[in-house]
């Protein structure tokens, strides 16, 4: 699997309504039912299209990316006032143990999925935190997002986030993406 980074040069892209064909802000919600006042991070967060639809069920959001580029067009377009900007590999949060209350990763995942960041989101989520992922499928035909051999599946994603610690309760495979739902059992 490749694991680079969304370019940032063409961030404007991000900003796309059509996304919402993929996975919709209530779908999204859904995933990981935040409270709030739930201190959440948004892993991958790009210019904060999906960030934006967080922000008003939440206490805090992290718009946690690893390219400083995006919190810079992010800021330009305006940031929500609960939404922090952190930069960062997910590999390498800065935030301390338990520390958040669910995370979200929105057409990310396989930009971060290894053992040593799936380890490191266990760390800093409380117990019983939620987990709401959306990306593009490896079971897909390619027409959007990575190259095929780029992307992982829905049993894929489900077998390293149980192997992880999370307790997956929604894994599925869709036409061009997947999502999952999990929760962190410290």
């Amino acid at each position: 699997m490749g694991f680079h980074t969304f370019d940032a040069e063409r961030a404007d892209a991000l900003e796309d309504p059509t996304r919402y064909a993929y996975l919709s802000a209530d779908e999204l919600l859904a995933l990981f039912d935040p409270g709030p006042d739930d201190e959440v991070a948004d892993l991958g967060s790009g210019t904060g299209f999906y960030t934006d639809d967080v922000a008003p069920y939440v206490g805090t959001v992290h718009a946690v990316d690893v390219q400083a580029a995006m919190h810079d067009q992010y800021r330009e377009k305006g940031l929500p006032e609960n939404v922090e900007t952190v930069t960062a590999a997910v590999a390498d949060l800065p935030f301390a143990d338990d520390a958040l209350d669910g995370a979200v990763s929105t057409m990310t995942y396989h930009e971060f999925a290894t053992e040593a960041a799936l380890a490191e989101l266990g760390r800093v989520l409380a117990p019983g935190a939620r987990v709401g992922i959306g990306d593009w499928t490896a079971a897909g035909r390619g027409e959007g997002g990575p190259p095929l051999d780029e992307r992982f599946d829905a049993s894929d994603a489900r077998a390293a986030m149980a192997d992880a610690g999370f307790d997956v309760d929604r894994a599925e495979d869709r036409r061009e993406t997947f999502v999952l739902a999990a929760a962190w059992q410290a």
